[in-house]
């Protein structure tokens, strides 16, 4: 068998003009940079199979695209007044202590001269509680309560100080477990590992909490996932935030399905809706198909079980064909659930153009789209001239788009949509360059969804802001062993980044929970969420 007769046959070079030449030589100059890019793809695959050590990946020739930060207001100068740093003001009570000094006979007091200090007493304190025990005359037992707060042998102050260290100082169990025993504490591996883990059940359902919240009242989300391994395996954190609360959830596929799933915070039913129909068309389910599923009575599903069952009476799951049913529709009946509880109701998705995130109303990371470009491969001075210069009309509209969330307008908005089509429907003689172009134009409703939505970011850079703290995490700890200490991990993560935004110290917010004496009192966070994000 022929094994070259799905390849073209070459041009016969003397024939071409020395025009078709330079454009072949660059066609082949582009897809050997792809071969190079796929074989160096393959060996790394390869040498990760086989255990080994990956090369780095450094590129020392890319820089960042620096968009963002170029089209920022000026910074001030060296020569302008910046603003101090202003009075100090500690967050515990300042206790006076009178230093005395021997003086000459004769001088006058002029009083004090205040300097203060801040420190820091870390000390291991043990309390054995001798709890009275007694014997009523109809023989019951009672016995004296322990403190609030004190739950199994570890005191609440102790269990606060582990959880900061942990997943908000980012330190590992061993560092984490040297540092309690150099103070004094008396404590084991497994004891540790249990106060991390064991009895979260309440921070694991404020977090679900939190995520509802945002969901029902917020305007936009933005969404980014990364790599994360659990078990011994590859998988993937999903990361679903905006400016006022921050989640995580690791799964082990990063499919839509999956994205549909964590969108449901917590549900576990199916539901058949005007959502759930209009996805199903919009995704090229059959109509018959469609008509078969609203025939039937029901319209909710209890669970995945019910579900499944509901498809296999209908013959979906027999059918071969592209697109798969099952799938188009098990989507489909995810985002009806979503909707159903009220959750992204006229919200913005805002991504990095990966497709699992593609559902609702969808809007694109600029930064992302002029990545594209700017990583664009090079071979002679016109090509590079034309990647400048098409960078530059980038730049220039990106930063009258930040100018048009300031004051919104229709005729402005009109323009925008006009000048979009000229520099990404425009020509620049670069062939690569001018599918590219085309390429982003088709994603035009999504990276001009500003334009709607002024409130929304341009970029994604505070999901990757956010999610920095799970590849920390990654870095330091590789990964997760058991489901609970997985979903550990992500809770208190999602709870600290939610701090941070809220404005709340987790340091506070951890003593509230554990009911620390003395602690300031930390409402539910899901309704500072929902005070922050609620339409005004």
């Amino acid at each position: 068998m022929d094994s070259t007769h799905h390849v073209p046959p070459l041009p016969t070079l003397p024939t071409l003009t020395r025009a078709e030449l330079e454009a072949l030589l660059v066609q082949l100059y582009g897809e050997l940079a792809a071969l190079k890019q796929s074989v160096a793809e393959l060996r790394e695959e390869n040498a990760r199979l086989k255990g080994l050590k990956g090369r780095p990946n450094i590129k020392p020739d890319v820089k960042p695209s620096g968009m963002e930060k170029g089209t920022a207001p000026a910074k001030p100068t060296k020569d302008e007044k910046r603003p101090g740093r202003g009075k100090v003001t500690p967050r515990v009570k300042i206790e006076d202590e009178v230093i005395a000094v021997e003086v000459p006979a004769g001088s006058t007091f002029k009083g004090h001269e205040p300097f203060l200090v801040q420190d820091l007493v870390i000390s291991a304190k043990a309390t054995c509680y001798l709890r009275e025990r007694w014997v009523t005359p109809d023989g019951r037992t009672i016995l004296a309560p322990l403190p609030q707060g004190v739950e199994g042998h570890f005191g609440p102050e102790l269990r606060r100080f582990v959880l900061v260290q942990y997943h908000q100082g980012q330190s590992t169990m061993p560092r984490l477990l040297a540092l309690l025993r150099s103070v004094g504490v008396s404590i084991s591996k497994r004891q540790l590992v249990r106060l991390l883990n064991e009895n979260q059940e309440a921070f694991i359902t404020e977090a679900q909490d939190v995520l509802r919240a945002g969901l029902e009242t917020s305007s936009w989300v933005s969404v980014d996932d990364t790599g994360a391994r659990h078990a011994g395996k590859n998988g993937f954190c999903t990361q679903i935030g905006n400016e006022w609360f921050t989640w995580f959830r690791t799964r082990s596929s990063k499919s839509r399905l999956n994205f549909l799933d964590l969108l449901r915070a917590g549900h576990t039913d199916y539901v058949l809706n005007d959502a759930a129909y209009a996805y199903m068309r919009e995704h090229g389910l059959p109509a018959a198909s469609i008509a078969l599923l609203a025939a039937g009575p029901q319209t909710r599903f209890a669970d995945q079980a019910a579900w499944q069952s509901r498809l296999d009476q209908l013959g979906f799951t027999e059918r071969k064909v592209t697109p798969d049913p099952v799938q188009i529709a098990t989507e489909a009946a995810l985002w009806g659930s979503v909707q159903a509880h009220e959750f992204l109701c006229d919200a913005v998705i805002l991504s990095d153009d990966a497709g699992q995130f593609n559902v609702g109303r969808h809007a694109l990371c600029w930064v992302h789209a002029e990545r594209l470009v700017h990583k664009l491969e090079t071979f002679t001075d016109e090509h590079r001239d034309a990647q400048t210069r098409v960078r530059g009309l980038i730049w220039d509209f990106y930063a009258d788009l930040k100018a048009y969330q300031l004051k919104p307008g229709k005729r402005r908005a009109r323009a925008l949509r006009s000048r979009f089509d000229r520099i990404f429907l425009g020509r620049t003689g670069f062939v690569t360059l001018d599918r590219l172009l085309t390429r982003l134009h088709a994603n035009k409703a999504e990276l001009l969804m500003v334009l709607e939505r002024p409130e929304i970011p341009l970029h994604t850079n505070g999901s990757e802001n956010d999610i920095r703290c799970h590849v920390t995490r990654r870095k330091i700890s590789a990964g997760t062993r058991s489901d609970v200490g997985r979903d550990c991990r992500d809770t208190f993560l999602s709870l600290a980044k939610t701090c941070d935004k809220l404005g709340i110290a987790v340091w506070d917010y951890l003593g509230s929970r554990l009911k620390v004496v003395g602690a300031a009192i930390i409402e539910p966070l899901d309704h500072y969420v929902r005070a922050r994000t609620r339409p005004v």
